[in-house]
C-alpha cells in the first residue's frame, strides 16, 4: 500500500485576467499552477479569477488570508501596463515583504528566457500567517517561478506556523 505524500498546507490560486474574469476566454493558468502546487505538496482550496482591478485583487487576497490558507499564488497583472495592478494591490495586503524570493523568481525567469518573469514587478511576502506570491502570467514564467518557489515554501510555511521554534 502506497502512502500519500505529506501535505505542506492549503493554497489558493488567484488568476488576474480581465478576459477570463468576464468569461471571454478560458483560463489555462489555474490548472497549471494547481498541478504544480499539488506536486509540491499543497492542497489547492480553489482557483479564483478576478479582473485586473486593485479592489478585486485585494479582496481575493484578504479572503485567502482570513480563510487561513498557508500560500496564495497570484498569476498575472505584474507587468508595467496601466492594467497591471497586482503588485500594487498586494503591497497593501502584506505585513512583511520577502524581497529575496521575489528577486530569485525574477532572476531565474530571466535566465530561463521568460521575459515577462524578469520584467515582473511581482512581490512576495507575508500577510498574517499566509505567504503571498505574485507570478507573471506566461506558462514559462509560471513553471519557472514555481520551480524556484517550491523548495523555499516549506521553510517559510514552517516558520509561519511556529513549528520551527524549539
Amino acid at each position: 500500500m502506497e502512502m500519500a505524500a505529506p501535505r505542506l498546507g492549503r493554497a489558493l490560486v488567484v488568476i488576474v485576467d480581465d478576459r477570463a474574469a468576464h468569461a471571454e476566454h478560458e483560463d489555462t493558468s489555474g490548472p497549471l499552477v494547481t498541478e504544480l502546487l499539488d506536486e509540491g505538496g499543497f492542497v489547492v482550496d480553489a482557483v479564483v479569477t478576478v479582473p485586473g482591478e486593485a479592489v478585486a485583487i485585494r479582496n481575493a487576497l484578504n479572503t485567502a488570508v482570513i480563510g487561513g490558507v498557508d500560500l496564495v499564488v497570484t498569476v498575472g497583472g505584474t507587468g508595467v501596463s496601466p492594467r497591471d495592478v497586482t503588485s500594487d494591490a498586494t503591497a497593501g495586503v502584506l505585513d512583511r515583504p520577502i524581497p529575496g524570493i521575489a528577486e530569485a523568481i525574477r532572476a531565474s525567469g530571466l535566465a530561463a528566457g521568460a521575459i515577462d518573469a524578469g520584467l515582473s514587478r511581482g512581490l512576495v511576502g507575508v500577510s498574517g500567517s499566509t505567504l503571498v506570491v505574485n507570478l507573471a502570467s506566461s506558462r514559462a514564467a509560471i513553471r519557472d517561478g514555481m520551480a524556484t518557489l517550491t523548495p523555499l515554501v516549506p521553510h517559510v510555511v514552517e516558520e509561519l506556523s511556529g513549528l520551527d521554534e524549539g
